[in-house]
């Protein structure tokens, strides 16, 4: 699996097309597909932070995910999650993607919206880990173990 090109804005207002502009030679996506995932993505940071720490090659962004609707519909939110997100971290590691859902979500393998996605991707896209939902003790266990592999 391999995530497909798609282009899309962080709320720092730079635009920025993937897998081409993945910082990290690891780089961990959540990708998110309604408002109330945000709080699975915030119990993961402190985590993901301590392990970007640990392996200075991770890099991490959040993807919230929405069909195309337009100009308007695309500041409307931008601007809304911007204000709603002080931390300029954040604001550059979250990039809106605005596109057909059901291409993106068959080329991922995602068959549910339900839950936040969280994939490990190399450089160039390559999926080489993926997980759903709220971080467990396994989640994140799984993670930091293929990270172990990956630095080996």
């Amino acid at each position: 699996m391999k995530l497909p090109k798609v282009k899309g804005s962080n709320l720092a207002r730079r635009k920025m097309v993937f897998p081409e502009d993945f910082a990290g030679e690891w780089n961990l996506v959540f990708i998110a597909f309604l408002r109330e995932h945000q709080d699975d993505i915030d119990a993961w940071v402190p985590f993901v932070e301590k392990l970007a720490q640990e392996y200075p090659t991770l890099s991490y962004y959040e993807f919230p995910t929405l069909p195309d609707k337009g100009f308007i519909y695309r500041t409307f939110l931008n601007e809304g999650m911007r204000a709603g997100i002080p931390d300029e971290a954040t604001r550059a590691r979250t990039i809106t993607l605005y596109l057909d859902k059901r291409a993106f979500k068959e080329s991922l393998g995602i068959k549910s919206e339900r839950q936040i996605k969280v994939y490990l991707f190399d450089k160039s896209g390559d999926v080489l880990w993926l997980t759903e939902g709220r971080i467990t003790e396994e989640k994140s266990q799984a993670l930091q173990e293929i990270l172990r592999q990956l630095g080996d």
